[in-house]
């Protein structure tokens, strides 16, 4: 595939220069004017692309804005806008990934969405308000969840990419539009006076354009051949994770049934992002066409669907357009939109044990795949979550708060000295703040709850300015020190935030294409093992051994690495991450396995242990699911 696009992008170019060389050969031009021109066009091309390469860095957000895409407020009345925030925060705990800065494009009423960034990290979904008003919780779920694959796929990446390349072979048609814009504006009033410059103004503009249509056929094309196929596989996945078709089906029956369809206002926008929608923007022919055929992507779905129930659909809802919020109340959903205060733990959560089973093959197939269970468990957690502490996870004022409030200490002399910590970096109110809800709130709040809560107040700490950010870095590395060690949950939590501020601060500068093999990170595999294996055995030497043998045994069969715990403890994990995470795919597969089975040597879980596989397969870019498969 990444031969294909080359090619096609190299054709692109080529053509483009062509096409100025022969407009210039018929003019009568010199070589070495067509030389000139040719080496302009290429610059043009060059510097084009990497100017939008540059504007894209702030990743997910700037896209989304670009778009016209309005932030969702962190409370808002409109249920709609509740019932979406739900909906993402439920998929974001069952896959294991931050939960996503949400954007609606409230001037487009067609049913579309899609989801940019280069990391997890800084992923923002957008939805437009088509989609809000025309599709229920279930049709909204199966779209969300659609977005959620690309997410974990790292499809993302590739599409935001795509933006910035793509941009230098559209540039000329960009600047031949431009012109003709500028000619229109600047001309009226003249009279008739000004007719000459306005004729040479035209020209350039249809000629730019005549030139840049080659971008614009070669850049569809382009777009096409990496689209369709995802798009298919994203569908796929969608279904796999809520285990259900008729949501997703319902959505894409009503995007073709409505008058708007897809569609997108606007049109320079929508060309630029058309390979990153849920729906078709523009609606391409089939040779250009990003997406498969709507009739196509519904009968993967249904496969007894014909074409023409749509006819059907389309003149039933001609005269009754479909209402997302009342069919909810018709199907007894809108007790979704907020989670009960009062709701009973599940099973996997109640009792003193906490602990679950687990097989390490198991897991490591769950990396970037939720499955159902997954997701049910992921509602019952949120579920479980207070509605007080939701609303506060997305408060900028209060959320760096929460966060501070989970790392207090049990004993109250520390945890003065932490409270004074908070106050000299953030000042007196988040101190106050900080003791009110670790008293109050986050006293009795499980053990199993602290990380996918944790998950829910990320993004909220994303969006506060640079200085105030760092200055909350500082603070939590104060707190996790003030009594001269570390536990695992503190470091757990500490090492996630600095994942998701790294990503904030500079999210294009955190893209990871791992090629290292196993052999080449030995030290670091045992160091891993070796800080896990004590972490999950505290004061049994002879099971910590066992249990790091287990992982060996699992990852580097052939090796004999003694099994020697750092003195540091879990501090000397922070050694390892760079050279982990420059592993391939198949290595981290390997990887995540190994430790599963580091942690699980007795067949077992504890909650404790879970934060911590977690907290090493968010930092190597490998999300899991919220709690571990049962066996």
């Amino acid at each position: 595939m990444s031969t294909r696009l080359l090619l096609l992008f190299a054709m692109a170019v080529v053509a483009i220069v062509a096409m100025v060389d022969a407009l210039l050969l018929v003019t009568g031009a010199s070589h070495q004017a067509i030389f000139g021109w040719s080496v302009l066009t290429l610059a043009v091309i060059g510097f084009s692309s990497l100017y939008r390469i540059s504007s894209l860095r702030g990743g997910g957000e700037a896209v989304a804005v670009q778009m016209g895409g309005t932030e969702v407020p962190a409370s808002s009345a409109d249920p709609a806008l509740r019932r979406l925030r739900n909906v993402v925060e439920e998929i974001a705990i069952a896959s294991g990934v931050p939960m996503p800065r949400l954007y609606v494009l409230e001037q487009e009423p067609g049913i579309n969405a899609f989801a940019a960034g280069y990391s997890p990290a800084d992923a923002a979904i957008a939805v437009t308000r088509g989609t809000l008003d025309r599709l229920n919780r279930d049709e909204l779920q199966g779209v969300i969840a659609h977005e959620f694959s690309h997410i974990l796929n790292g499809d993302m990446r590739l599409n935001i990419r795509l933006m910035g390349v793509l941009f230098g072979i559209l540039m000329i048609s960009v600047i031949g539009k431009r012109v003709l814009l500028h000619m229109s504006v600047g001309s009226r009033g003249r009279g008739g006076r000004t007719l000459g410059p306005v004729v040479a103004l035209l020209v350039v503009g249809v000629v730019a354009i005549a030139i840049g249509s080659i971008g614009v056929f070669f850049g569809r094309l382009i777009k096409a051949a990496v689209s369709r196929q995802r798009e298919i596989l994203a569908d796929a996945s969608a279904v796999q994770f809520t285990r259900q078709t008729q949501g997703l089906a319902g959505a894409l029956k009503k995007i073709g049934g409505l008058p708007e369809g897809s569609h997108l206002g606007n049109r320079a926008d929508a060309e630029e992002v058309s390979h990153m929608l849920f729906g078709e923007g523009l609606g391409f022919s089939r040779w250009f066409a990003t997406h498969p055929p709507l009739v196509e992507r519904i009968q993967r779905l249904q496969p007894s669907f014909r074409p023409a129930q749509l006819q059907v659909l389309r003149g039933n809802w001609l005269a009754a357009p479909p209402d997302g919020l009342a069919e909810d109340r018709a199907l007894g959903l809108a007790m979704h939109y907020a989670p009960s205060v009062d709701a009973v733990l599940p099973a996997a959560l109640s009792g003193t044990p906490n602990r679950v089973r687990v097989d390490p093959a198991k897991v490591a197939a769950q990396v970037a795949a939720p499955a159902d269970d997954d997701f049910q468990q992921a509602v019952r957690l949120a579920g479980n979550l207070p509605a007080g502490l939701r609303e506060l996870a997305r408060d900028r004022e209060a959320a760096p708060a929460l966060l501070l409030a989970l790392l207090l200490d049990s004993d109250a002399q520390v945890a003065a000295r932490q409270c004074e910590a908070v106050r000299v970096q953030l000042g007196a109110l988040q101190a106050q703040r900080t003791q009110e809800l670790a008293a109050g709130p986050l006293r009795d709040l499980h053990a199993a709850l602290r990380l996918p809560m944790a998950t829910l107040v990320f993004p909220t700490l994303r969006s506060l300015p640079r200085p105030q950010l760092q200055a909350f870095v500082k603070c939590i590395d104060a707190l996790t020190h003030a009594d001269g060690r570390i536990s695992l949950f503190e470091y757990c939590l500490s090492r996630l935030l600095q994942v998701q501020v790294q990503a904030a601060l500079e999210p294009s500068k955190h893209l990871h294409f791992g090629r290292r093999k196993v052999v080449g990170v030995r030290r670091e595999f045992a160091t891993l093992l070796a800080v896990v294996a004590r972490a999950g055995n505290p004061g049994d030497e002879a099971g910590a051994r066992r249990a790091y043998l287990a992982g060996l045994q699992r990852i580097l069969p052939q090796d004999h690495l003694p099994y020697a715990p750092p003195p540091n403890g879990v501090l000397a994990l922070d050694a390892v991450w760079e050279p982990l995470d420059a592993l391939d795919p198949l290595a981290k597969q390997l990887l995540v396995e190994s430790v599963t089975a580091t942690v699980s040597h007795n067949q077992r879980v504890n909650v404790a242990e879970a934060e911590l596989l977690r907290t090493i397969c968010a930092t190597l870019h490998c999300p899991l699911p919220a709690l571990l498969q049962v066996a």
